[in-house]
């Protein structure tokens, strides 16, 4: 799988997006419904590694790629897929010498400026730009950015691959993919929702 295919339905969650204990069952919901990567981003148990390895172990029954939000000593330990920092989570210089060659990693960024950093790191292997829409699944998000910060980083010649993220929902997908993004990152879309297999179909289909 390419970084591309990886990124077109780009699946985050953790305990604090689901009701108690069902991480794996959501996720396994999503899997089966076609989304290409999952990163784990738990930010309410003290302990998560037992979690983490029943998400890494459904991810590779259905073969897709695991990625560690930000718990470098995590994604090292279980020897995650991949791992995604962000600007204010350790520094990406030192992400990289612990885990490059390891591991895929990703970067968020916020602002063309960040954009143009990133696209001087030869080990990054995409970058998440947003919050694209205001969102409600980041306590701390910064300001919305719009589609604009992806079409101003394709037009300032930076081809590293894009997730979009922060308040997407199906209908956004086609204006973020023609902006220049290769796939969404969605939280909420697919934990608060009815019927997960039917939206993740729509994401996949936009």
């Amino acid at each position: 799988m390419t970084p591309n295919e990886m990124l077109a339905v780009y699946f985050i969650a953790g305990s604090q997006d689901v009701p108690e204990n069902t991480l794996p069952e959501v996720l396994e919901d999503a899997l089966q419904a076609g989304i290409t990567c999952f990163q784990f981003r738990e930010k309410k148990l003290a302990n998560p590694e037992k979690l983490a390895k029943q998400c890494q172990k459904l991810c590779k029954q259905y073969q897709v790629p695991f990625f560690i939000n930000d718990d470098v000593a995590l994604a090292l330990k279980i020897k995650a897929d991949g791992i995604h920092v962000g600007q204010d989570d350790m520094a990406i210089q030192e992400v990289i010498a612990m885990c490059a060659k390891k591991m895929m990693i990703g970067l968020s960024i916020n602002t063309l400026e960040q954009g143009r950093k990133a696209a001087h790191i030869a080990e990054l292997t995409y970058i998440g730009v947003g919050p694209i829409y205001e969102t409600t699944s980041k306590v701390d998000a910064q300001p919305a950015t719009g589609i604009q910060l992806i079409q101003d980083i394709r037009k300032a010649g930076i081809t590293l691959p894009i997730v979009a993220i922060g308040g997407i929902t199906a209908k956004d997908t086609t204006p973020i993919h023609d902006a220049g993004a290769q796939g969404v990152a969605i939280i909420s879309a697919i934990t608060k929702a009815t019927n997960r297999a039917q939206v993740v179909q729509q994401f996949s289909h936009n």
